[in-house]
């Protein structure tokens, strides 16, 4: 009754008013004048859900659907977990990571986004465990946003529910064909839209779906969904080596966990087989809970020793320039380089240079010319120069990963 009551005072607090008028007005119309106003504890649950299901107009519905899923996360966190399912947990500690509330603070709101109506449902809804987990491939637009371009879904038997091409509404510049697979004649071919994959989703989501994934607040950013139950596996687990910012990869967890990787260092992502890994590594703490902090093996520690981490990189410096800057600065070009895109318009983004092995990786970094000195967790790392045609220098940073 609590989040009904909720819904009530915020819907008096703003006059919002249904198909009958406010609330008074609704009262008289249903010849319910024996109900005083302002006394909310006293009206049936029928009488509050048959007012609310009065409202028609989209921003007043949203305005509803926003309290209501801020609630239900509010209760998620504040429940007991001492019944919860392990499905439930999970959820739990995805909200109990210290960068839950950024990461999941989708505030630009418009009318092409899909806002999950679950916390205005019944518990037996909200209560669900079903899942389905989504990975999505990025391209990089005109305007410096990411555009959607590949979605790939699947449920909990693992069952593929999408796997479809999607077209940006907006000019790519940048395919990131390395890292998606995704290239021009892929997207020629699409025919679907965000808002196409959204009705594809919604009826899943609308039944109490939890939806899962690896940094899935980048997907649902991408996909402009905001659904209140979601698992994600970059919260939940940690390696016991990281620092407490530094989130793991799905290919590594996967590995540490499975014994194998989602994918070989280079080949391209693909969004079903990453859906597939996330709802794999959900499966296996719900069939049989383990510590959410993991041992890396003697491997992936040698694996970190082969690579360097580079960061600070003005958005304004292309992928191949770093790349080809890189090239001279290690006096070697025997490396791969692994870009993350930046996580706000405009900002720095990083990369990752992997070599064969931790000997070169420790060669090319004794190779570049600049000052030694440690981050904020003690780590070496050096400041370098990329010249650009603007000649305007971008200073970055290239560090040890460990």
């Amino acid at each position: 009754m609590s989040v009904l009551e909720e819904l009530m005072k915020l819907a008096q607090i703003r006059g919002l008013r249904g198909e009958h008028g406010g609330w008074k007005e609704f009262l008289a119309v249903n010849d319910h004048k024996d109900i005083t106003p302002y006394d909310l504890s006293m009206v049936s649950r029928d009488a509050l859900v048959a007012f609310l299901t009065t409202f028609k107009n989209k921003e007043d519905l949203q305005a509803m659907q926003i309290r209501a899923n801020s609630l239900l996360v509010k209760k998620l966190k504040q429940e007991s977990p001492e019944n919860d399912t392990h499905e439930q947990m999970l959820i739990r500690l995805t909200m109990k990571h210290q960068e839950f509330s950024i990461d999941y603070c989708f505030r630009s709101y418009s009318n092409d986004w899909f806002l999950s109506d679950i916390g205005m449902k019944s518990s037996m809804v909200k209560n669900s465990t079903n899942m389905i987990a989504v990975d999505c491939e990025m391209v990089l637009c005109e305007d410096g946003t990411e555009g959607l371009v590949r979605v790939g879904v699947v449920d909990r038997h693992l069952k593929v529910i999408l796997d479809q091409f999607v077209k940006p509404d907006k000019r790519i510049v940048d395919y990131r064909t390395v890292i998606t697979g995704v290239n021009a004649q892929d997207i020629e071919k699409a025919t679907l839209s965000v808002v196409d994959i959204q009705r594809e989703l919604q009826p899943y989501l609308s039944n109490g779906a939890i939806l899962v994934g690896h940094s899935l607040n980048k997907d649902m950013k991408v996909l402009k969904i905001d659904h209140p139950k979601v698992i994600d596996t970059a919260l939940v687990f940690k390696f016991s080596n990281a620092r407490n910012s530094r989130k793991p990869s799905l290919n590594d967890l996967h590995k540490a966990i499975f014994g194998k990787e989602v994918r070989k260092e280079g080949v391209p992502h693909n969004c079903v087989h990453d859906a597939e890994a996330a709802m794999n590594i959900a499966l296996a703490f719900i069939e049989d809970p383990f510590d959410t902090t993991i041992s890396p093996s003697k491997e992936m520690l040698e694996a970190e020793k082969s690579r360097l981490f580079i960061h600070r990189i003005p958005s304004r410096v292309p992928s191949e320039k770093l790349n080809f800057a890189l090239a001279g600065e290690f006096l070697t070009k025997k490396f791969k380089l692994d870009v993350k895109p930046a996580k706000t318009l405009g900002g720095y983004y990083c990369a990752v240079a992997v070599f064969v092995s931790a000997e070169e990786a420790e060669q090319a970094f004794e190779n570049v010319n600049g000052y030694e000195e440690t981050d904020s967790f003690g780590l070496p790392q050096k400041m370098f120069d990329v010249k650009l045609r603007s000649k305007r220098n971008a200073s970055c940073y290239v560090r040890k990963m460990v």
